[in-house]
């Protein structure tokens, strides 16, 4: 994997931890109160939002691939439903309020060079909002199916492949 996960102490007695095989991988296992330590992956959601013929990324400001192009997109909170966490991102984002359509592909990437361990595609439709980079973004565009910027990540890559070869 390219990012370790680590678990020094219990999260319910603070006692050290010592890596045991749990269930087929090793996992942190408390020394004192057994309890097991589960990772729980990283959810980001994405949004593909096409507009006549064009579709809208972000400019990323930050890293990881800072100054690279993706679709709008963050990680899930906790307690939200994927569409409003979409929902909320794209707002954050890029000013624009939008309404999800359709559910496009669940995407396992551990190993993408970004933080997410599984993203969730979604296709979007403008319905209100002013087109203004916020947030993360340090700029946010239209693009036609020839005039694609350099992209990061593999979600945005695979979902704009399918876009550009008018499967999606």
């Amino acid at each position: 994997m390219s990012r370790e996960r680590v678990n020094h102490y219990c999260p319910l007695c603070g006692s050290p931890t010592e890596l045991l095989e749990r269930f087929g991988i090793e996992r942190p296992v408390c020394t004192t109160c057994g309890h097991i330590v589960f990772f729980a992956p990283a959810v980001a959601v994405l949004a593909l939002i096409v507009q006549n013929d064009h579709v809208l990324l972000v400019q990323r400001a930050n890293d990881p691939k800072k100054g690279l192009w993706v679709t709008p997109a963050g990680f899930m909170e906790w307690y939200e439903d994927p569409v409003v966490a979409i929902r909320r991102e794209v707002l954050e984002e890029t000013n624009l309020d939008v309404r999800v359509d359709r559910l496009i592909d669940v995407f396992h990437t551990p190993d993408d060079g970004g933080l997410a361990d599984v993203v969730i595609a979604y296709a979007a439709s403008v319905i209100g909002g002013e087109l203004q980079a916020a947030d993360d973004a340090q700029a946010a565009a239209w693009f036609t199916r020839g005039s694609l910027p350099e992209l990061a990540f593999l979600p945005t890559q695979r979902v704009l492949a399918r876009w550009v070869a008018g499967e999606l």
